[in-house]
């Protein structure tokens, strides 16, 4: 048996841990937020990500007064991540630098502006709509309910269903989710308890089976709710067990996303960065 390993360095990097759109502890999101000096590989960067197993660790380097972000769930890179941004701008403008009012951070997205808000931080994400389709046969399985109406846009099924009831029990086939010919499912209906909606959100093929609270997701609920409710400020609450809440505006092309954070943690990870690998047995 061969077993050879060599290390080109070692990193030692500031690593937080945030829960996301919650005043408290233990609801929310939790995202994982690490300062770099610079990018290491891809391979290291989805490593790092597996060990912190939270739906999302973003991953920043200073840039220019700026921030570069970039988002991985356990088992991928993704183009867009709210909850993680929002954490990010908490650690900034909390930790590092608690004099700014805001910070831009620049992503497979575009440039991000968070600032501070009335309702903690507030977030300029791009608008994604969606457009109808016919309800896959798939979906309904999956689901294990029929839906009102499902609109899909290159990202994710979104499937309104009967009411916020029905989106909270839901007891969706995962493993029948992780099947389906988009990333993720939305699951939304007109909201209760004070909420103008509700929603879930299913993407066991990006790693995150139920994730506990979606900005991505409000991207697309917002063009799609603003109209039905002849408002563009909403009120939005993702029901999973952890929960969370969203202060949503929907203005032009773009979406306001604003909610509060909670500090879990503070410390520094010491990460190996693996050049060579060999095994034989």
């Amino acid at each position: 048996m061969l077993l050879t390993c060599t290390w080109e360095d070692t990193l030692e990097v500031p690593i937080f841990q945030v829960d996301a759109f919650t005043e408290r502890q233990f609801a929310g999101n939790p995202a994982a937020v690490l300062l770099l000096d610079k990018y290491p590989s891809d391979s290291v960067l989805q490593m790092i990500a597996e060990e912190n197993n939270l739906s999302e660790s973003a991953f920043l380097v200073s840039d220019q007064g700026d921030y570069r972000i970039r988002w991985f769930t356990p088992t991928t890179e993704v183009p867009l991540c709210g909850h993680a941004t929002l954490a990010s701008a908490a650690v900034v403008l909390e930790k590092l630098e608690p004099g700014r009012k805001s910070v831009v951070f620049h992503s497979a997205s575009g440039p991000l502006e968070v600032s501070r808000s009335e309702f903690g931080y507030a977030m300029d994400f791009p608008m994604r709509v969606s457009a109808p389709v016919a309800v896959p046969e798939e979906l309904i399985r999956a689901l294990g309910v029929v839906p009102v109406e499902v609109q899909a846009d290159r990202f994710n099924y979104l499937v309104l269903l009967e009411n916020a009831q029905s989106v909270r029990s839901l007891a969706p086939d995962i493993a029948g989710i992780a099947r389906l010919d988009r990333g993720g499912v939305i699951v939304t209906a007109a909201g209760d308890q004070g909420f103008d909606i509700v929603s879930r959100y299913f993407a066991p093929a990006k790693g995150i089976p139920e994730d506990p609270v979606t900005g991505g997701a409000h991207c697309a609920l917002m063009p799609y709710w603003t109209g039905r409710l002849g408002k563009t400020r909403l009120d939005a609450f993702q029901a999973s067990r952890r929960g969370g809440i969203l202060h949503c505006r929907l203005n032009g092309d773009r979406v306001e996303l604003a909610g509060h954070c909670a500090f879990y943690f503070t410390g520094r990870a010491t990460i190996d960065l693996l050049s060579e690998s060999t095994v034989d047995f």
